[in-house]
């Protein structure tokens, strides 16, 4: 279903200067394709146990602030629109301003009495009395449910009559699951700590691979009190063929080919991706505890590491031991890179998360900033070994590309599509940071810490890049069974890196060195603040043992 916006008419009570970022609707640069055929992807309708539902992204505007939220911009509130026949509302689509319209709540169809209509509403809030620069009023209802039923959302008004309990329907309880408040939308102040009311997203609070939880896409008004517990509930996919609706070997190729992201190096990165074959078949080295003066050289698809277990520290991987083919190793095989990807149902199998997993030989060393100083950090950051990731989360509705996970060091962060930079139609572009190939939406710098002192993320975009869809291996994808042969090395725990021996607390006093006396401590202090993998004593373990393997990004 196509994004459009239907404007009622409520009176704005103040004059703009500027057009707000949401009064623009975002769509993906180029039409989305005719998807090759499967069971249930891509349909438009997923049956989740008896509901039929339907993902709606055109909305009618029902009232607006412009103020408070993010930004300071305020923020909008919409009905959907253009919903199906025989379907109704489960709750409204709430969105900060200060982005261009771009989301979707489901709406509901039910022949088996899994849907039953409010028997009232409860007036939760209205702005009535906020002196801020709003259109009209804004009246927030909680609809009551019947017993044996739950609420998945509210419903707002500019009006304070009672809305129809003909349009909406609450969910029967065995087709719900808890959920959580999640980014949050508009409050009164500059952040969600403000006391008073605030609105909130929301998402199930169980969420992974084998989590049922259904995102509704709708939002939660309530005022500041973490003990207050969220009066909406999520849905549940109870179907036991809930997995049809995810992409078939033939569809995954097609989204990849659709998305698949750009990685642009730095111009001054001296270490570069390689496929995980190419470091082994360069000579990269198994060590094992107790034998460290016997290392084994790695077959091809790492048939002869070692299998499941833990990371005990019994095996690690490193460079060749030759000086000369270590330096060639770190520096990668750009040209003939591949990357692994790992298909996951998520929230509920709703969506598709496509894992695109990148390896690097090597981590550079990190450099800082304090104040107006540039410092290399010597051999702080360095390690063997380096994974990187980026999550394209997919509707499965209809194969919509709606958010982008950039994993970051030991963190990361989901990016709206609508804040995304794409070319070549609608394939994402990210920018991996020099040295450390954490990754980001945008070129420029991203300081890594507190105050006046940070790792330094530098990122820009230069004649290097990736192009992750030309050469990708699909590693995993659980739900098809043997379908999909997983390479031997994604089964090995141990880390792919040895630990480094160089002593931190000499490295830092050669960088304090050039450092003026009030900064020696704060800087002291700093790095040892910050984790294993920004300070790299060590090397990575692999993707499987991650855990956003099973579970959700954040």
């Amino acid at each position: 279903m196509g994004n459009c916006l239907i404007f009622n008419s409520p009176t704005d009570v103040s004059k703009k200067s500027k057009a707000l970022p949401i009064e623009t609707t975002f769509k993906l640069p180029s039409p989305l394709p005719t998807w090759p055929p499967g069971e249930g992807f891509g349909t438009g309708t997923i049956d989740v146990g008896g509901l039929q539902v339907c993902q709606i992204s055109s909305f009618t505007k029902v009232w607006g602030t412009h103020e408070g939220g993010p930004d300071n911009l305020g923020a909008t509130f919409y009905e959907p629109s253009s919903i199906p026949q025989g379907f109704y509302m489960l709750g409204c689509y709430a969105q900060p301003n200060n982005r261009p319209l771009f989301g979707w709540v489901l709406v509901a169809k039910d022949d088996t009495g899994s849907t039953n209509k409010p028997i009232d509403y409860t007036l939760v809030w209205s702005s009535e009395s906020l002196n801020i620069k709003q259109d009209g009023i804004g009246y927030v209802w909680l609809p009551t449910p019947p017993d044996g039923y739950k609420a998945l959302g509210h419903l707002i008004t500019n009006s304070p009559q009672k809305p129809s309990l003909d349009n909406f329907r609450c969910v029967r309880s065995d087709l719900t699951d808890q959920c959580q408040t999640d980014t949050w939308i508009w409050g009164p102040g500059k952040d969600s700590s403000t006391d008073g009311f605030n609105i909130f997203g929301l998402r199930p609070s169980n969420r992974g691979t084998q989590a049922m939880g259904v995102s509704v896409g709708t939002f939660v008004g309530q005022t500041q009190n973490e003990n207050n517990p969220v009066p909406v509930a999520c849905l549940k996919n109870i179907n036991l063929s809930k997995y049809s609706c995810m992409p078939n070997p033939r569809q995954i190729e097609a989204l990849l080919q659709t998305y698949s992201p750009f990685v642009y190096f730095h111009p001054d990165e001296a270490y570069l991706p390689s496929s995980v074959s190419w470091f082994f078949n360069n000579g990269a080295l198994l060590y094992k505890r107790g034998e460290e003066s016997q290392p084994v050289a790695i077959e091809s698809m790492g048939t002869n590491l070692p299998q499941g277990g833990s990371n005990d520290g019994a095996y690690w991987l490193d460079l060749p031991a030759d000086n000369k083919a270590k330096d060639r190793v770190k520096k990668g095989d750009l040209q003939n890179s591949q990357v692994n990807v790992h298909i996951k149902p998520m929230l509920g199998a709703t969506f598709t998360d496509i894992a695109i997993w990148i390896y690097y030989p090597f981590n550079g060393p990190a450099r800082a900033k304090a104040e107006f100083i540039n410092i290399p950090l010597g051999r702080i950051g360095e390690h063997v070994g380096d994974w990187e990731h980026v999550t394209l989360r997919v509707s499965n509705f209809n194969g919509e590309l709606w958010s982008v996970y950039l994993s970051q060091h030991s963190g990361g962060n989901w990016v709206n599509a609508s804040d995304l930079e794409f070319q070549a139609g609608n394939k994402v572009v990210t920018y991996a940071s020099l040295h450390g190939h954490a990754m980001y939406a945008k070129p420029g710098l991203v300081l890594q810490g507190n105050g006046a002192i940070g790792i330094r993320n530098d990122t820009a975009k230069s004649k290097m890049f990736l192009d992750t869809g030309l050469s990708f291996s699909l590693i995993a994808a659980e739900y098809l069974g043997s379908a999909i042969n997983e390479p031997p090395w994604l089964n090995y725990s141990r880390e792919w890196g040895p630990k480094i021996s160089y002593d931190i607390a000499d490295e830092i006093k050669k960088v304090e060195k050039l450092l003026p006396g009030k900064l020696k401590s704060a800087f002291d202090k700093f790095v040892k603040g910050l984790p294993n993998e920004v300070l790299g004593q060590e090397g990575p373990t692999g993707p499987k043992d991650k855990r956003n393997w099973s579970g959700d990004e954040i």
